[in-house]
């Protein structure tokens, strides 16, 4: 162990898994992948110069590549390690998702020592309330009509137990529900599934935090990182609710010993004139432009938040330490359409 301080990161690779064939081989070739005008070798390279820019002990991976009964997330990750000379070469999951897009963290294990420790009680098939384990099913009141319905997530949050030296931390990561409509449908309908798809990821958002309470309740040191699909201010159904996710999962209404807290997030929330940082780019056809948002937060626990840890969004165009580097800035626009969120912690 160093004096280096403990660097973690959160990076969604959009589509990781086109990049990988059964047997978790690395397709590198001049087919396109799931990246527009980026064949898979293009972004394959792209991300390994990335993933070794970062540099990080662990990288909580959002989108990882599948796993199911004929493919494995460790095995591709792993390989993606060795194939690009990664100290973060080993690989755990949790709970597998419905999807294709895995929550997945790669890690050093010569700095950090983990396991996969999921926390709840697992619920029967008509779910529970509280706060039941991810994989299973939570029963709540989301629109206040006095009748509980069934939550689950689609991508249950990756809940880890982690040791650095003699610290011992949680770690969870978190791909909360897309709000955004998918396919070509009325305004009529757009609207009703925007306001349900919200709905739902605010119940992800209210799950996870009362996991979160748990542990901060018990002086647990705990992190949340990982892709929210939202962030303060960001779409006009958030009025209808009062408030986003994230405010939720960083408890802005609790007392300030059980508040998570995320730089970017809180600049976002107290910005007078709309300033924001923003961690993805997104190509929208209609309007032939790019638009950014605040979607990916690293968050802390109040004994983190007092040793003063640097958090970075590796920003093509934002952070002037990649810019410098014409390599990097290229690569990240073709790794992905998010870009990593780092914290350094001196511990």
């Amino acid at each position: 162990m160093t004096d280096r301080p403990l660097r973690l990161a959160s990076y969604n690779v959009e589509w990781f898994n086109a990049l990988f064939d059964d047997r978790g081989h690395l397709l590198e070739d001049a087919t396109l992948s799931a990246r527009y005008q980026v064949t898979r070798a293009d972004q394959l390279t792209a991300l390994g110069i990335v993933f070794n820019a970062l540099d990080a002990d662990g990288v909580m991976v959002i989108e990882a590549p599948d796993q199911g009964s004929k493919r494995s997330t460790v095995v591709a990750l792993q390989n993606f390690a060795v194939k690009y000379g990664l100290r973060a070469r080993k690989a755990v999951i949790g709970f597998a998702s419905e999807t294709e897009q895995e929550i997945a963290f790669l890690y050093d294990p010569d700095r950090l020592t983990l396991h996969h420790d999921p926390q709840g009680e697992p619920s029967t098939s008509a779910g529970a309330p509280g706060a039941p384990r991810f994989d299973t099913g939570l029963r709540a009141d989301l629109d206040n009509d006095g009748t509980d319905e069934l939550i689950r997530f689609s991508k249950p949050p990756l809940e880890l137990a982690v040791s650095f030296g003699n610290h011992g931390f949680r770690l969870i990561g978190v791909h909360a529900k897309s709000k955004a409509p998918h396919g070509v449908v009325s305004p009529a309908e757009f609207k009703r599934i925007s306001i349900e798809n919200r709905r739902k990821q605010l119940a992800e958002c209210v799950w996870l935090r009362r996991r979160i309470d748990g542990h901060l309740a018990t002086g647990e040191t705990i992190l949340v990182m990982g892709d929210f699909n939202d962030g303060p201010g960001l779409d006009e159904y958030e009025r209808l609710f009062g408030h986003s996710g994230v405010e939720v999962a960083l408890g802005l209404h609790c007392t300030p010993d059980m508040r998570m807290y995320d730089p970017h997030a809180d600049m976002a929330l107290t910005s007078r004139i709309g300033l924001s940082p923003t961690t993805a780019r997104f190509w929208l056809a209609p309007k032939k432009r790019y638009f950014e948002a605040l979607l990916d937060f690293i968050m802390v626990s109040p004994d983190l938040a007092a040793k003063s840890p640097d958090w970075r969004i590796w920003h093509p165009f934002n952070d002037p330490g990649v810019m410098a580097v014409p390599e990097l800035r290229e690569a990240l626009l073709a790794a992905s359409d998010h870009f990593p969120v780092t914290i350094d912690i001196p511990l």
